[in-house]
């Protein structure tokens, strides 16, 4: 397999509306109020409006599921479906909860992604699978995307 850089992206997040003790764990409902992106083959910004989806399991694990909408340099706007997961040892999660500095190296989170592009300039979007590596911080989360060749 090889793989080759998408683009990294950054958003702003709002606080989370929580539905706690549910039969599977915790549901969180992150908003995504907005943010950028940039890659060599295009750039541009993440559009607020969408959102994380989150189930906390009872071991702690987060299963991430993401919808958000990015709309590029020259305007064209395409859709990013994401799924993954956040876990590591419980104080560097507690220290993520608090915001506190955390390098990313302390705990797993990786997602994988598909994107919806109308036909033009973007559709090749359509046709490929990519993976990220994450970092939470207090009011942001930053990924780096590869595309699967």
């Amino acid at each position: 397999m090889e793989i080759r850089p998408l683009f990294k992206f950054q958003v702003s997040v709002g606080e989370p509306h929580v539905t706690p003790d549910g039969p599977y764990g915790i549901r969180r409902f992150i908003p995504i109020l907005g943010g950028s992106f940039e890659g060599e083959r295009l750039n541009g910004a993440v559009l607020p409006g969408g959102a994380d989806c989150q189930l906390i399991r009872p071991d702690g694990v987060a299963e991430l599921e993401v919808r958000c909408t990015f709309q590029t340099d020259d305007g064209v706007i395409f859709l990013m479906k994401g799924l993954g997961m956040r876990h590591g040892p419980a104080e560097v999660l507690e220290r993520i909860a608090k915001g506190e500095p955390t390098d990313p190296s302390e705990y797993y989170f990786r997602e994988t992604m598909i994107f919806e592009a109308p036909a033009g300039k973007y559709e090749w979007l359509n046709k490929l699978q990519a993976i990220g590596t994450g970092e939470r911080l207090q009011s942001e989360v930053k990924i780096d995307c590869w595309e699967i060749l």
